[in-house]
């Protein structure tokens, strides 16, 4: 923790730069804006499997003509061995579906700790394939499943079967040739815990290490099956993928609303992460002179960004719309930093001047990129203790002006209006998964979950400046004793008060509320682009797309994926 403590106590003091505010950096909206980053988990993943050679060899391959059987992975890490399973079985076209109420994939896996015997391979065959309808145990660290490509899977195969490759310009529509629709881990469905995890195994100690680790493999495993098919196909004509056609090939994701309470249900491992962020971002607009190179550099990312984001193909009005203004405020970026570029704090604060707030976001992960040696490293600190603690001991004359200056943003709602309460959040009986309901439609309010964040601040307000007209002397403790149901909210925000930026600011009640944001948050963590709404409630994007291969490693490392871009190669554009 020696360079977390030195990087903040360089923020402090009379000249230096402060942190964007809470106000500013939480507010929702500016949350769904938010871009993939070298803080990514993505990246950090990567660059640790890199740096420190990862030995991923096959243990065993069992698969047919056509793609179908059992392929095993031993992983050697510095910290262990590791297994990554994968049952691959014919799905009928009728039989598959993206959702999460399907029963059936075409592949289920599970990353394992240790070496996988015959005995031990069998359990998995058995339960692995049901995925919630199984029961795993505490050697598994993270189960999933995914669905191929029916836009890319047989095209790809067809193409190697004759001994040509694929259409770069097919690929850049849809950049995979399987997405996953679920990712579990953290001591669902009887696997390890967070806690046997994180203590015992450094390679996945960071959040959701374990988990994108899987969707690595996937994606490697996706190229060799389709080469492996090819081949069985026509071993004449067959030819393999060249390599720069297979960068570019990421793995698709289908994410839903039960992503979206991680966000507020883990509030100061969400500050945590945001801290991290914009600690880089401060550190790398107190540098001074920004020499040509950099220069350089930033006009050939803002280049880079503004075609990725062209290259992406979505159906969705609103986001391409949102796409079309980003492309504008990239143009306008490139244009004002040619002009002249005297500190990052001038073209951050021209950004908040003339760009959207998906172009000002942006902009924040160019500027990560353009320094790794300041930003790499911080995802060390991603992780946190977790808990909400109650201090009895604090008086309510301050308790009710914590509230009146973290959650000025919630007190300004007007929870009278119904507009205001017209949404509540529950889980489905079926597959447990979050859904929205409106309260003047649908019955259930009863069991609704608990998001909406800002009322409960709202009525603790309203019934604590009650009690302290009656009782100005009393401690929290007492109130407690008074009001007990309050305990969990006012423990929130004791705690989020010795955070930096702790809630997220918004109405997650409001008939308005847009949960993309919420999605689009917490993906821009993973690391994932090409962002292709379905509807408000789930999104389609890619992850890994540019990604070394596992063939990669221990060859020279480039960390140089950001914002990837389609091939030219084999006569392709």
């Amino acid at each position: 923790m020696m360079r977390l403590a030195a990087i903040k106590a360089s923020l402090r003091g009379p000249n230096a730069l402060p942190l964007r505010p809470a106000e500013q950096v939480m507010d929702l909206e500016r949350l769904g804006a938010m871009h993939q980053s070298r803080l990514s988990f993505m990246r950090t993943l990567v660059r640790r499997i890199m740096l420190e050679r990862w030995q991923v060899n096959i243990a065993r391959q069992e698969l047919c003509a056509e793609g179908y059987g059992t392929l095993v992975y031993e992983i050697n890490t510095p910290q262990g061995l590791f297994s990554f399973v994968i049952f691959s079985d014919y799905l009928s076209p009728e039989e598959r579906n993206d959702r999460v109420i399907a029963s059936k994939w075409d592949l289920t896996m599970a990353l394992v700790e240790g070496r996988v015997e015959d005995d031990y391979l069998a359990f998995l065959r058995q339960n692995v394939p049901l995925q919630e309808a199984g029961r795993v145990d505490s050697r598994v660290f993270v189960l999933s499943r995914a669905n191929r490509s029916a836009r890319n899977f047989d095209y790809v195969v067809e193409q190697l079967s004759r001994g040509e490759q694929p259409d770069v310009a097919c690929i850049a529509k849809v950049g995979y040739l399987y997405r996953t629709t679920a990712v579990y881990g953290s001591g669902k469905l009887g696997m390890a815990d967070w806690d046997k995890v994180s203590s015992r195994y450094s390679d996945f100690a960071r959040p959701f290490a374990a988990e994108m680790f899987a969707c690595f493999m996937l994606r490697n495993f996706s190229l060799l099956q389709v080469e492996h098919i090819a081949r069985q196909r026509d071993p004449q004509r067959f030819t393999a993928m060249q390599p720069e056609i297979k960068r570019y090939f990421g793995i698709g994701n289908s994410t839903g609303l039960g992503m979206a309470p991680y966000l507020i249900n883990h509030p100061i491992l969400i500050n945590r992460w945001i801290e991290m962020r914009e600690l880089a971002l401060a550190q790398v607009r107190a540098l001074g002179h920004i020499d040509e190179g950099v220069r350089w550099r930033l006009d050939e990312l803002l280049g880079r960004c503004s075609r990725h984001i062209a290259e992406t193909v979505t159906e969705d009005a609103w986001q391409s719309d949102n796409n079309r203004r980003v492309i504008e405020d990239l143009a306008a970026l490139r244009e004002q930093a040619a002009v002249g570029l005297e500190s990052w704090n001038e073209l951050l604060a021209w950004s908040e001047q003339h760009c959207s707030l998906q172009g000002q976001e942006l902009l924040v992960s160019v500027m990560l990129e353009l320094y790794p040696q300041l930003v790499d490293g911080l995802d060390e600190y991603y992780c946190a203790e977790e808990f909400l603690d109650l201090d009895p001991l604090m008086p309510l004359q301050q308790l009710k002006e914590v509230i009146e200056q973290r959650y000025a943003w919630a007190l300004k709602i007007d929870f009278s209006d119904p507009k205001n309460r017209d949404i509540f959040w529950y889980r489905s009986e079926d597959k447990m998964e979050p859904r929205l309901g409106k309260c003047e439609l649908d019955d259930g309010r009863e069991k609704q979950m608990a998001l909406g964040v800002g009322y409960a601040v709202y009525r603790c307000y309203q019934l604590l400046c009650q009690y302290i007209e009656e009782f100005p002397e009393h401690t929290t403790a007492r109130f407690m004793v008074a009001r007990p149901k309050l305990r969990g909210i006012v423990r929130r925000i004791q705690s989020m008060n010795r955070c930096v930026y702790g809630d997220i600011q918004a109405n997650l009640l409001a008939h308005d509320v847009l949960p993309m944001h919420l999605l689009r948050c917490k993906l821009s963590f993973f690391g994932v682009s090409k962002f292709d709404p379905r509807s408000k409630l789930w999104v389609r994007n890619t992850m890994y797309q540019g990604a070394p291969l596992i063939e990669d490693i221990g060859r020279t490392y480039n960390d140089d994926w950001f914002m990837p871009l389609a091939p030219t190669v084999g006569g392709n554009d």
